[in-house]
């Protein structure tokens, strides 16, 4: 379904292979830009939000065994923990990593991505509001290739939070496709959202609500 660009929510259990459904499809559309040659003009491909740090932390994770067979790729997390220098940023990762050095496509701090916006960028959605606002970020959302919007945990967007967070997205889709419905690929993803097929219409209708799509 993502390979054929349609918008996707993904309700399953703990375990189950919900983050393989959105980074295959995401590192395989990668390399067909690579393919192309058009993977080298800078700018973000990929925007995976996670409502905590701790979320994309994992997840970042597991992207990196993958991004270690393809070094054209570039990745990076850039939230509250981001380190501003590369320096600094160097000296936690090898504390919180056992004394390993990054891979040379995982950009670690803030400048190397405000310098080179990463082709896959994970953040959380208080930073997000952030960057939207701050001009030291505006290149995180230039370049015309933004494709893909991942939300993780989507279930927890409800309420009040929902409505702030579907507003924060409408934000995002005007800077990135200028409002256009159709050029963003919107997954949501969740491990307790709905009770089974008869649930999917509202699922459905709550993603559309959120994503603006």
């Amino acid at each position: 379904a993502i390979t054929g660009k349609r918008n996707l929510v993904i309700a399953t259990g703990t375990g189950s292979g919900k983050t393989e459904t959105f980074i295959y499809p995401i590192v395989n559309h990668l390399l067909r830009e690579l393919e192309s040659g058009t993977l080298k003009k800078p700018g973000v491909r990929a925007l995976l939000l996670y409502p905590m740090n701790a979320l994309a932390n994992d997840q970042i994770a597991r992207l990196r065994t993958i991004a270690k067979r393809f070094p054209e790729i570039t990745f990076g997390r850039y939230t509250g923990e981001t380190d501003q220098e590369h320096k600094d940023a160097l000296q936690s990762y090898r504390i919180f990593h056992n004394n390993e050095d990054p891979l040379h496509n995982e950009l670690i701090c803030r400048d190397q991505m405000r310098d080179t916006p990463p082709h896959i960028l994970f953040t959380n959605y208080a930073m997000l509001e952030y960057l939207l606002i701050r001009p030291v970020d505006s290149r995180l959302f230039g370049g015309g290739h933004w494709r893909f919007l991942v939300l993780d945990e989507v279930h927890t967007y409800s309420g009040a939070l929902g409505v702030e967070i579907a507003m924060l997205l409408r934000r995002l889709k005007e800077r990135v496709v200028q409002s256009e419905q159709g050029k963003l690929q919107c997954i949501a993803t969740s491990a307790t959202l709905g009770g089974g097929e008869k649930d999917f219409p509202k699922i459905a209708s709550f993603a559309s609500d959120l994503f603006g799509e």
